[in-house]
């Protein structure tokens, strides 16, 4: 009998082509550093000396009145501090050598001349274990309950926060999202063969701000545990970094505000930040108008800025470009499709891979695509005017109401990223957007409209040509497409004019077996 796949070496259940399964053989995977063995629970640098001979020691449960900070605390040891690892503040696009810089611990969002601050590494420090040590210490964190490293943002805590104390760290185990391979949609839709989704939205409040979120809110755990002026944290939001920073601040006991724009987001997203307890400003404009009123209020009280305008959010969500490397074998794909609002995402995954290829562990990077909604598209606008001249734009109401941003805080970020990613700006027009999502709902997804603005963009540049067959792309899911019911209930019943392409209206019959059965017989001859 022949045997199964799931037992042939050279086949992945998880993956259309033949690949290498779990070690890519190109890699050399070395035996981690004994610093990096920090607890009895793996033991990477253990020799396998014969089949009867476990590798590593087994693990009894801890004690009945011990936690998981308590566990880990326990096996902490002096060996965990002799590394030399550090990160600073300095001026966005300065180097680490900056006469500008700050530490992570003052509170401080601009640079002296008024630009944006970027969290940069010691990468001299970094760079004394080569790449294999890090692969091999980021893979042997997955799925683990160790805290922090449970985590798919703490796995890689060496280059997030990596002075920051683990008692300080503020997680859901938030990160580690799934990346599936989108077969029938590729297939069907696109002629594609390795179309694949990275679902940032199954996460713990429903979206890929949480990444970013355990990272400021831990900092800002940390300052306070320091005495620094902070007696809560803010943030403006289109809905999901609201309900993202409500959460992680309710589960560490911070104060958190949130200033909205009013009847602009989604019921779902507006529960979440009153469910969790925080003060909720609604206010009668737009998300550039509220952005301007939080910096306002930052600036005369002691309330934490939380907008992505604070580059900490950023060293989180960039473990999302880590984690698929990780999930790919340490492969690199052809694409990365991200959708863009304020922009900082696009920058935090050319950031995580750009980190991957520097310490080695891959060998160059992959092609990053930003799509903006083309009712809130400054950056496509300045992208095809060939960078010329930047204009902020009035935002017109969109689906994708969390990229509905007209002025992007982070356009220097994102410009910076897709000229050193050769990258491409794509839009997509509300129709676009809206066909795209239930086209892909239509195949097993069930996807927000930010995500349908990205599939709009793929499908443009398959279309033209730029986007191959056979490149493996990856397209950024941001948020679950259950935080957005209203509008796929809306699209589906027929109630916005002009749509409705793909639409799946209920069909509404009478309680007789043979008004049953004409409209059975009916679909069965329709899809015959």
């Amino acid at each position: 009998m022949a045997s199964s796949s799931l037992f042939n070496p050279s086949f992945s259940t998880l993956n259309p082509k033949p690949r290498p399964f779990y070690r890519n053989p190109k890699i050399n995977h070395r035996p981690l550093p004994a610093i990096f063995c920090t607890s009895s629970i793996f033991d990477p640098s253990s020799p396998i000396t014969n089949n009867n001979s476990p590798p590593h020691p087994i693990k009894h449960r801890r004690p009945a009145d011990e936690n998981i900070r308590d566990e880990a605390r326990r096996h902490r040891s002096a060996s965990d501090d002799r590394h030399n690892f550090s990160a600073k503040y300095v001026p966005f696009n300065a180097g680490f050598d900056s006469p500008e810089s700050y530490s992570l611990d003052e509170i401080v969002y601009r640079s002296r001349s008024g630009g944006l601050l970027d969290v940069l590494h010691d990468m001299d420090a970094l760079k004394k274990f080569d790449g294999a040590y890090w692969r091999s210490l980021f893979d042997s964190r997955v799925g683990r309950t160790t805290w922090p490293y449970g985590s798919g943002v703490w796995s890689k805590k060496e280059w997030v926060l990596p002075e920051i104390d683990p008692d300080d760290i503020v997680s859901a185990f938030e990160g580690n999202s799934n990346l599936f391979w989108a077969e029938r949609y590729g297939k069907q839709f696109l002629g594609m063969n390795d179309l694949w989704v990275k679902h940032c939205g199954i996460s713990h409040t429903g979206s890929f701000k949480d990444l970013g979120m355990t990272v400021l809110v831990s900092q800002v755990n940390r300052l306070r545990r320091m005495n620094r002026p902070v007696v809560g944290v803010g943030c403006a939001s289109t809905g999901d970094t609201s309900a993202a920073l409500s959460a992680y601040c309710a589960s560490a006991g911070i104060p958190s505000i949130v200033f909205l724009p009013a009847n602009k987001i989604s019921t779902a997203q507006l529960v979440q930040p009153i469910a969790n307890g925080a003060l909720v400003l609604s206010i009668d404009t737009d998300f550039d108008g509220c952005m301007k009123l939080i910096r306002e209020v930052t600036s005369e009280l002691p309330i934490y800025l939380a907008n992505s305008l604070n580059s900490l959010r950023l060293e989180g969500q960039k473990t999302a470009a880590i984690e698929i490397l990780q999930q790919f074998d340490w492969e690199v794909p052809d694409w990365v499709i991200v959708p863009g609002g304020n922009l900082g995402n696009i920058y935090a995954f050319y950031k995580g891979f750009k980190m991957c290829q520097e310490l080695g562990l891959v060998d160059r990077i992959p092609r990053l695509v930003c799509a903006q909604a083309a009712n809130a598209n400054p950056l496509y606008l300045y992208y095809k005017s060939g960078w010329e001249e930047f204009k902020p734009v009035q935002a017109n109401s969109t689906f994708a109401s969390a990229i509905q941003i007209g002025d992007p805080v982070s356009i220097d970020r994102a410009v910076y990223a897709l000229k050193n990613s050769d990258g491409i700006v794509e839009e997509a027009s509300e129709e676009e957007l809206m066909d795209a999502m239930a086209q892909a709902d239509s195949t097993g997804m069930f996807i927000c409209p930010h995500t349908g603005v990205a599939l709009t963009a793929l499908i443009k540049l398959r279309n033209s040509g730029v986007i191959g067959p056979s490149d493996r792309t990856v397209v950024i899911s941001t948020a679950h497409g259950l935080k957005f019911t209203q509008s796929k209930t809306d699209y589906h019943s027929g109630d916005i004019p002009g749509m409705g392409r793909f639409a799946n209206p209920p069909v509404e019959v009478n309680a007789d077996f043979g008004a049953v059965m004409d409209v059975l017989k009916n679909y069965l001859l329709s899809i015959l």
